[in-house]
């Protein structure tokens, strides 16, 4: 999903809202939004809501946890991201965390925490890659240089599984249970708002999107 607006740099302290309703692969997601309207760069927060999802964690525990959310400006290459490294453990057979956002040059480490070899690969798009098996207590690290969704996946445990966004911006998030994200120091501008749920399909998440410009009070689209 893309959803395009503008971030505003007049009166700093002054709060906006934005709320839109959007289909996900047959999962009604609730977007709401909030920024602060900054001087130079400031936070963009909100919160993702999973409405009408079968899955029991979701419509029993209410966890909307694992969306990935990025910023990328309109007409304009994303500033390059500084070097950043991030950990998916393989602990009780499931990596952990399920869901991770890195930026184009990232790595990730992939450290075995159980007593048995495992593996880590993917033929996804963003980057092909496998570890080869590596036994209890070690380490194997990727780095990933082409943005894309890599779906990650052991050789030996098929009920493995995990997802790896790989984002051409420094601007990104991941949801928490409560589905609330913050992505810091934004800078005032035009973005297309982009939203990954792992149910979602290819032709899906191609989506459409919308200009628009944050008025100086709270409003509402949807």
């Amino acid at each position: 999903m893309i959803w395009r607006g503008r971030t505003s740099s007049r009166d700093q302290g002054s709060g906006i809202r934005d709320q839109g309703l959007r289909v996900l692969a047959g999962l009604v997601v609730l977007v709401v939004w909030s920024s602060m309207l900054w001087a130079g760069a400031g936070p963009v927060s909100g919160t993702v809501e999973i409405t009408n999802s079968q899955e029991p964690g979701v419509k029993k525990n209410k966890n909307y946890s694992g969306v990935v959310i990025w910023l990328v400006p309109v007409g304009k290459t994303a500033a390059a991201a500084p070097p950043r490294r991030e950990s998916m453990l393989q602990k009780n057979r499931h990596f952990m965390p399920h869901v991770i956002a890195i930026p184009v040059g990232g790595t990730v480490d992939f450290p075995n925490l159980d007593p048995i070899f495992h593996n880590a690969f993917s033929n996804f798009s963003g980057q092909p890659f496998d570890t080869a098996l590596y036994p209890p207590g070690t380490s194997r690290a990727q780095t990933f240089k082409v943005p894309g969704i890599v779906r990650v996946f052991c050789n030996i445990h098929p009920t493995m599984s995990a997802i790896i966004a790989v984002v051409p911006t420094p601007w990104y998030a991941v949801t928490g249970q409560s589905g609330k994200f913050s992505i810091a120091n934004v800078p005032a501008g035009d973005y297309e708002l982009h939203i990954f749920h792992e149910r979602s399909t290819p032709d899906v998440l191609k989506f459409w999107s919308i200009r628009s410009r944050c008025p100086m009070a709270g409003w509402t689209w949807g």
